[in-house]
């Protein structure tokens, strides 16, 4: 019996928040010390900031055959970045053993593997050594990596001066072409146009056609279901669930992305919620997996428990996306006579015909106030999450960048007019 590619047992990660690690050199020792001091006249002593332990992740056990295709899920804080770093032999865990066997290649973060200073030729044999292989073997691969990644005018020039686009597919395409025995991607190919990540995710099945095993972290359902064959769910932390991929998406889907009920112990925000608070939440999007594609209707339900008669009560909610930055906001009317009259338990439904949010990932934020959300009574921040992407609007062919802006609008132009 082969032995596994990848072997996990019991794998913690604790971080001290506000501790300061070991100055790495002298302007840090000083400005650590100008920061103690400002600390301390604020009131936050060293013992407080000492006490503040964060466990990214827990007791986590799991095995991996060769040539196996492995989706990781789990809601922002989850703790896939910090395993998949662990993985790499970018963070050492704090207790417990993770075991690979063969090479390996990663892809975390913009910026990870490379140096700024080279330019992109200088890197691709850089990363190459990082990854065991001789120069020979480079040699041999180096003109595919360069047609893949579409970089070739700009091969000789500091990859410091290359957009986060280029970077990504520079970096892609050396992690995935220099044959690693085990690849493992982050989220990052979310910075590429949807034709490069097309592109990857069909260099990823290549990959493991070849036997070797990939593991690939992503929001989007669709590309986790044409990718894995099986999916590992993290949740605060902790391996919650590990199942072949359409089980592990249902699972997943009917936990974070649909919503669901939120009880008494959910992180809520306001006054006190016993009487009055949201006490469900879901989104129905226009597509499987919690999938939203532009310009398709959405609709956003839930249900608030009246404890006690009101005179007025508010209700409202907000899509927000990955940095918690509020979008754009509805209002239900706040004059209904729903919250005018008795206790009781009442469902709302908020339909959206058309939703013209950029792509990306977005969450929900709702809360209930006393009157025209003046004084909140009950907030709970990101209960339903969903993943808009861009349908049939990038028939132009033109590349989404996330500077370009939050919301697309469709309009009319007439034809133009030569002056």
């Amino acid at each position: 019996m082969s032995r596994p590619a990848v072997s996990v047992d019991k794998i913690s990660k604790l971080y001290k928040l506000g501790v300061a690690q070991r100055p790495a050199g002298f302007r840090e020792a000083i400005t650590n010390a100008v920061g103690s001091t400002f600390r301390k006249m604020r009131g936050y002593g060293e013992d407080r900031a000492r006490n503040a332990d964060f466990w990214a992740l827990k007791d986590v056990s799991f095995e991996i055959e060769q040539g196996e295709s492995i989706g990781i899920l789990g809601r922002n804080g989850a703790g896939k970045s910090t395993l998949l770093k662990v993985l790499s032999r970018i963070t050492e865990p704090t207790s417990g053993e993770a075991r690979l066997r063969g090479r390996v290649g990663s892809l975390l973060e913009v910026g990870t593997g490379f140096h700024a200073e080279l330019t992109g030729r200088e890197n691709i044999y850089l990363n190459g050594s990082i990854l065991g292989m001789k120069r020979a073997e480079i040699n041999r691969k180096f003109d595919e990596i360069v047609a893949f990644s579409e970089v070739e005018k700009f091969l000789d020039t500091p990859v410091k001066r290359y957009s986060s686009g280029m970077y990504i597919r520079l970096a892609f395409a050396v992690a995935a072409h220099l044959e690693p025995e085990i690849l493992i991607v982050d989220e990052v190919l979310a910075v590429g146009d949807m034709e490069f990540q097309k592109r990857c995710l069909g260099k990823m099945n290549e990959v493991v056609g070849h036997g070797r095993t990939v593991f690939f972290v992503s929001h989007n359902m669709q590309s986790i279901a044409a990718l894995s064959t099986r999916c590992l769910v993290m949740k605060q932390g902790e391996l919650v669930y590990d199942a072949p991929t359409s089980d592990a998406i249902k699972h997943y889907v009917e936990l974070s992305l649909k919503g669901s009920t939120l009880g008494k112990s959910f992180h809520r925000e306001g006054g006190d919620p016993d009487t009055n608070y949201i006490a469900e939440a879901h989104v129905t999007t226009s597509e499987p997996y919690g999938q939203q594609v532009w310009g398709k209707p959405i609709a956003f339900e839930f249900v608030l428990h009246v404890g006690e008669t009101m005179a007025k009560l508010c209700f409202m909610f907000c899509i927000t996306d990955t940095q918690g930055v509020h979008i754009t906001q509805f209002w239900h009317v706040e004059e209904s006579e729903l919250y005018q009259t008795k206790a009781g338990d009442y469902r709302l439904r908020c339909e959206v015909p058309r939703l013209r949010l950029y792509m990306g990932s977005y969450s929900v934020t709702a809360w209930i106030s006393d009157t025209r959300g003046q004084v909140p009574i009950d907030k709970v921040s990101q209960i339903c999450e969903f993943e808009v992407n861009m349908g049939e609007f990038r028939r132009i062919g033109l590349a989404w960048h996330e500077d370009h802006s939050v919301y697309l609008e469709e309009a009319e132009w007439p034809p133009v007019v030569e002056l």
